[in-house]
């Protein structure tokens, strides 16, 4: 099924679950998306009435810019809405600002121009030293907002297009000067809600919350084609308290991947993320659906995954970091995860990634601990799983209970491959690693399952 088809049936049932969304949290379906609460604004503009156009062809950065700046400055109290028609708005690179909702209509395109001479530069963000791809800065995202605060970006299903193709050849031809935009991204920025919206060909990342707490993403449908490279889904990064929910993601990297920074610059900025929920999220990538890693300097802790629907995928959960990290990993809990046609269901590895730099410290070593995954079905999945820790730094107490992972042609598949770990395992199938197995008594594993 090509993805508009994938798309239609997704929004249906969206559609209907939409409309018993208050019943059903009624009745009981959990959800973490109170910790920002939906604001409704009654001061409400419209692009059209900064001079917006919506035929695909006339650049509307300058209607863009001036609706943000009356938010901005005349600062209305309860905020702003900004209505976006339906149509094709053809814009470079925004700024958001504070106390104000982005609302795109049903039918409704915001779609970044093609034309990157004139694309503006970011600072690297400190935790990383650099920018991700290139040394120096980076290319702003498509959709920006720094030091924010109650910014809603919701609507009808209009979409947010960040035309990558463009992107993606400049880094495939190693012609890229600076490290690619990502679609959205919220720096050292708090209240923030982003739901009911489509993404699509993002240059690079497509939501990226950085330095950021209290973020809600529900609702979306992330989309980019499977050879995209570097279009992770959803990326929350030294960040704390986020709910990411209900959505579908089919991209060319990981669908959701926690971050934290990266090596000595994420150890010396020292933010780590936390308390991040992941639950309800179907998709499919090459790459992992559910992953921690690999920038993990700042630390990652108190991670819940949960209700996971992952087809033709990479990695199932891939939990990752690398000498010169740095940083803690623990209290990881993955469960109630489907997966079917996937290369690794579950892999846990010390040996990822690269370094900005020379001057990372091969002293660093993360330290991998209290991990939990547990109800984990899967069909075809070629190779069962891969914990590899660090001889100078075992990861401990990894726990995995009720794994049934078939291979392609039934039970049996490629066996588990374990190094420098230590914890217990419980009704997995096929069996688990001797490292595992012989500690899989109840008192193995000191958070219980």
């Amino acid at each position: 099924m090509k993805h508009g088809g994938v798309v239609t049936c997704f929004l249906l049932v969206l559609l209907v679950f939409l409309q018993c969304t208050s019943c059903s949290d009624a009745a009981g379906v959990v959800t973490c998306s109170g910790i920002v609460p939906m604001v409704y604004r009654n001061d409400k503009i419209s692009i059209t009435d900064f001079g917006g156009v919506g035929d695909g062809r006339t650049l509307n950065t300058k209607a863009f810019r001036e609706a943000i700046y009356r938010i901005e400055h005349l600062r209305r109290r309860g905020g702003t809405l900004l209505y976006i028609p339906a149509g094709v708005y053809l814009t470079e690179s925004f700024n958001l600002t504070s106390r104000m909702t982005l609302y795109l209509a049903r039918g409704a395109v915001i779609k970044a121009t093609q034309d990157t001479a004139n694309w503006p530069l970011v600072a690297p963000l400190p935790s990383y030293g650099r920018g991700r791809e290139r040394p120096g800065g980076r290319y702003m995202s498509f959709i920006h907002g720094d030091g924010l605060h109650d910014v809603i970006i919701t609507g009808e299903n209009g979409t947010i297009d960040g035309q990558g193709d463009v992107w993606w050849n400049m880094w495939r031809q190693r012609t890229l000067q600076f490290t690619r935009p990502n679609l959205v991204e919220f720096k050292d920025s708090r209240g923030i809600i982003i739901s009911n919206v489509i993404f699509k060909n993002s240059p690079f990342w497509n939501i990226h919350p950085v330095y950021c707490s209290n973020v809600v993403i529900r609702y979306v449908t992330i989309l980019a084609p499977a050879d995209s490279p570097n279009t992770d889904g959803i990326d929350p990064d030294s960040s704390s308290h986020v709910c990411i929910e209900d959505s579908y993601i089919s991209t060319g990297d990981d669908l959701v991947a926690v971050k934290s920074g990266w090596d000595e610059y994420g150890i010396a900025y020292g933010r780590p993320s936390n308390d991040i929920t992941i639950r309800r999220i179907t998709g499919s990538s090459p790459f992992a659906g559910i992953a921690v890693g690999s920038e993990t300097s700042g630390g990652v802790t108190n991670v819940l995954a949960e209700h996971i629907t992952l087809s033709n995928t990479g990695i199932g959960i891939h939990l990752k970091t690398n000498i010169g990290r740095g940083g803690i990993i623990r209290n990881i809990t993955v469960s109630d995860v489907f997966m079917e046609n996937v290369r690794k269901g579950i892999k846990i590895a010390g040996d990822v990634g690269d370094h900005p730099d020379e001057n990372y410290n091969p002293n660093a070593l993360p330290v991998m601990k209290h991990v939990r995954i547990k109800n984990v079905w899967g069909e075809k999945v070629l190779q069962a799983g891969v914990i590899q820790g660090l001889k100078n730094s075992p990861f401990t107490d990894i726990c995995l209970a009720n794994i049934n992972l078939r291979g392609p042609g039934g039970p049996r598949n490629v066996p588990w491959k374990c190094s420098d770990v230590s914890g217990g395992a419980s009704q997995v199938s096929p069996s688990p690693c001797a490292e595992l197995i012989s500690r899989s008594q109840t008192g193995a594993c000191s958070i219980p399952f």
